[in-house]
């Protein structure tokens, strides 16, 4: 239950304030309606100071050192769709089956990344990998590449990508809708 008593305090306290004044001195609400009665002097009333506003706390901004961002997308956690291999280098390769999504149906529709999905773009959607970064992938059989970023999850855990439709068409596996890549860290 909402207590309206605590929202109309300030006005209950001016009307209380008020009739105080006016019953200490009836001669000043007499004289104003007209009445021969001389006027008491004026009472001053203190200024009721206004109640101040709720302080709401500032935006925190915060900025990562150089130092402390890492330099490319960690490796992503393995999951069903495909295993996640580091070289010497320190560099991973994941590989596994991809498809591409467009059409109507997702087309201006929001991502997980919070932006409206866009089948004209070079984007993808991967299981793991952080939303925003960026990674190549590498078509086995035709040896085709294209960045993508990443910037939805995918709706299933039996592929390890799911490319947009101009990533998909940058790759030429529009017409198959499923095609065996590797995907490795830009």
């Amino acid at each position: 239950m909402i207590n309206n008593a605590s929202r109309a305090f300030p006005a209950r306290a001016l009307a209380v304030m008020l009739l105080a004044a006016m019953v200490a001195a009836p001669g000043a609400a007499q004289a104003s309606e007209g009445n021969s009665m001389p006027a008491a002097p004026p009472i001053q009333l203190a200024a009721i100071a206004p109640l101040a506003a709720p302080i709401a706390p500032a935006p925190i901004a915060v900025t990562i050192p150089a130092a402390f961002r890492p330099a490319q997308a960690p490796a992503p956690r393995p999951i069903a769709a495909g295993p996640v291999w580091t070289d010497a280098s320190g560099a991973w390769r994941q590989a596994g089956a991809a498809s591409w999504y467009g059409g109507m149906r997702w087309h201006g529709k929001l991502t997980a990344s919070g932006v409206r999905y866009d089948e004209r773009q070079l984007t993808a959607a991967h299981a793991s990998l952080p939303i925003g970064s960026s990674v190549r992938v590498t078509v086995a059989d035709t040896g085709r590449s294209v960045i993508v970023t990443i910037n939805d999850r995918p709706g299933t855990r039996t592929r390890i990508i799911d490319l947009s439709r101009a990533a998909a068409a940058e790759l030429g596996i529009v017409s198959r809708g499923i095609a065996q890549v590797t995907l490795t860290p830009t």
